[in-house]
């Protein structure tokens, strides 16, 4: 870190024990400097690799005047809701002189849908018979036992459909919820569908990437009549920087995001009374809220 300056953007990826995720997030974060080279831009993840969000941050707190805590993550789940605010009440303790604000993750959005809708055109010019009224499409992504979290696919896969012309627009998980992707496919061949399209709802790749791809290879020869397509995860799209982008401009001008009050205080006390605590390695003191003033909110 360099010496105490005004500002630290500090990126907070979720990492991923394929190590290929991670240095797709940290060739995010070069690209990020690149293009705004007036900002210091810095990278933490919550887990799997390093540098460790709690010690980023504190270094960041230690060394700024303002901490900017942007998560570039698609889904508001535990991560989130808990461990990310966790973190910053942590610092806030520790470096009182600082002042730390989070931004909310990308959300469900318009430019989102951009990326899926591109994804899917892309897809399909890749079919022998690219009609949508005979394709049917999956957006698959990471399960979460966080309704709000699998509720946000939801609203993009319902998107999808009423803006574009395929009969059928699905929702799929890998893993934690249902549907999976095989009962799906099962569901839309059932209805006729010639051919399928997958896409997949990542940021960037890993070892559910690397399953996703095997299990679309099953499934071309459990239905070796059907046509499979299968998009690649989002990772250097121009939409994903400018979200980044404006997540900075909007802390910096004290924009409020109201979704969920006080850094999901009141999420986090709900959660830890029902003994949803997070269970990484990493430790906390004992809850603490001490109150505060900050515009910013984490979302749900």
């Amino acid at each position: 870190m360099n010496p105490v300056s005004k500002d630290t953007i500090l990126i907070v990826g979720h990492g991923s024990r394929e190590d290929s995720g991670n240095q797709e997030i940290r060739e995010f974060t070069s690209q990020w400097r690149a293009r705004r080279p007036d900002w210091r831009i810095e990278l933490c993840f919550i887990e799997f690799a390093p540098p460790e969000m709690n010690t980023a941050l504190l270094d960041a707190a230690h060394s700024s005047r303002r901490v900017l805590v942007v998560p570039l993550i698609l889904n508001a789940a535990g991560h989130v809701k808990m461990e990310i605010p966790e973190a910053i009440e942590h610092a806030r303790l520790a470096c009182p002189q600082t002042e730390i604000l989070l931004a909310p993750h990308l959300t469900a959005c318009d430019p989102i849908l951009a990326i899926l809708k591109r994804r899917l055109r892309k897809a399909m010019n890749t079919l022998d018979m690219p009609d949508p009224t005979s394709t049917g499409v999956v957006v698959l992504g990471r399960g979460s036992s966080d309704r709000g979290a699998n509720g946000e696919m939801a609203k993009m896969a319902r998107w999808l459909l009423e803006e574009g012309d395929h009969e059928l627009v699905d929702l799929a998980f890998t893993g934690i919820t249902w549907p999976r992707l095989e009962k799906v496919v099962q569901r839309q061949v059932t209805l006729g569908m010639r051919q399928i399209v997958v896409l997949p709802y990542y940021l960037y790749t890993g070892t559910l990437m690397q399953r996703i791809h095997r299990q679309v290879e099953h499934l071309r020869g459990q239905y070796p009549q059907i046509r499979f397509a299968c998009s690649e995860h989002f990772g250097f799209e121009n939409e994903i920087f400018e979200l980044m982008d404006q997540r900075v401009e909007d802390l910096r001008a004290g924009v409020p995001d109201s979704r969920l009050p006080c850094d999901g205080c009141s999420y986090r006390e709900i959660a830890h009374d029902l003994g949803h605590g997070h269970s990484h390695a990493h430790t906390h003191e004992v809850h603490v809220h001490p109150h505060h003033d900050h515009a910013e909110a984490q979302p749900a």
